[in-house]
């Protein structure tokens, strides 16, 4: 919302947004630093609470100042709503600031599930989901999918039928 607000009020949408920006950089910071659960917590106490403060007072000092239906009284309307959450992360190492990883780690999911429909027939939707597998497998345990493969597809002819699993990607 702020960032759809510069044109109605480039001034106070800039403000949230490097508000917003010194926050990410801070859960860099974390991830850089490879903390375990507990340690973010300290990071974020000790270097965005006192600046979450200063946010939510500005936040309730401009929402009197600007048109509720403008673009940059949307954005700040919108905050509060979502506040409680934005703060909860302060105290729990284990939340992130948003949920971007998770999201893209299912949208391959959401897409293949809309794809499946248009398979063909039961059998194509299970050797594709039975592809999936494989690979999401490779994936799991840091094997790259198309060398595994390509490895895989030259020795399976000669493999015996009752040794096959041994050809599946090695779990970690």
């Amino acid at each position: 919302y702020f960032e759809k607000a510069k044109d109605n009020d480039l001034k106070r949408a800039e403000i949230a947004l490097q508000q917003f920006q010194k926050l990410y950089a801070i859960e860099r910071k974390g991830s850089i630093l490879g903390l375990n659960p507990e340690e973010p917590r300290c990071l974020r106490h000790e270097e965005a609470l006192e600046m979450l403060t200063e946010m939510e007072a500005w936040y309730k000092e401009e929402i009197c100042k600007v048109l509720p239906q403008s673009a940059i009284g949307k954005a700040i309307a919108y905050t509060p709503w979502l506040w409680p959450r934005l703060v909860r992360n302060i105290d729990d190492g284990h939340f992130r600031i948003d949920d971007n990883p998770i999201e893209n780690t299912i949208r391959p999911i959401a897409l293949g599930r809309k794809n499946y429909l248009f398979t063909g027939s039961h059998d194509a939707a299970q050797h594709v989901a039975f592809i999936y597998s494989l690979l999401a497998s490779c994936k799991m345990n840091d094997i790259e999918p198309f060398k595994w493969l390509t490895e895989t597809l030259s020795k399976i002819h000669d493999y015996p039928a009752n040794k096959l699993h041994r050809l599946l990607p090695e779990q970690k």
